[in-house]
């Protein structure tokens, strides 16, 4: 299963504590990057809570993550707006450019492709967003020389 007794220092943090599924899944995901299935399998055995109670919370809850993350979070907004102003091109541009699916990370550990929805920049569609920076009335000619920045 792996070597995760590093992770009994966060779980002997919260062990009076009740509620601490999350908190102990946060602090771990934030300790290890990622919630792996091992990660999980690991954790159900130390908290002593069914597996498929983790899994329930991980899979449920958007910010945790079952696989590595990329150094850069690529977000293409797929609210109406933006939807309508062309951001299904932007989407089909950037995984061509990375050879990666929605969700995926790329083979160069560099970027993770996500969708998000109303990024309140409606007047810019379609936007979208690479970690903290926002790119607006993208082009799909524009994908190519938005990455190489990063």
């Amino acid at each position: 299963m792996g070597n995760f007794s590093g992770l009994d220092r966060i779980i002997e943090k919260y062990s009076d504590q009740p509620g601490k599924l999350i908190p102990v899944l946060h602090e771990v995901q934030e300790e290890i990057g990622y919630l792996s299935l091992a990660v999980q399998q690991y954790l159900a055995e130390r908290l002593k809570l069914p597996l498929s109670k983790i899994y329930g919370v991980v899979s449920f809850y958007s910010f945790f993550n079952t696989e590595p993350r990329g150094q850069h979070i690529i977000g293409v907004c797929m609210g109406t707006a933006c939807y309508v102003k062309g951001a299904g091109k932007i989407l089909e541009k950037l995984k061509s450019e990375l050879a990666i699916e929605m969700g995926q990370t790329s083979a160069d550990q560099r970027f993770t492709l996500t969708i998000t929805r109303c990024l309140g920049t409606c007047s810019m569609a379609p936007v979208l967003m690479i970690d903290d920076q926002l790119y607006g009335t993208v082009r799909t000619t524009e994908v190519a020389g938005i990455l190489n920045r990063y």
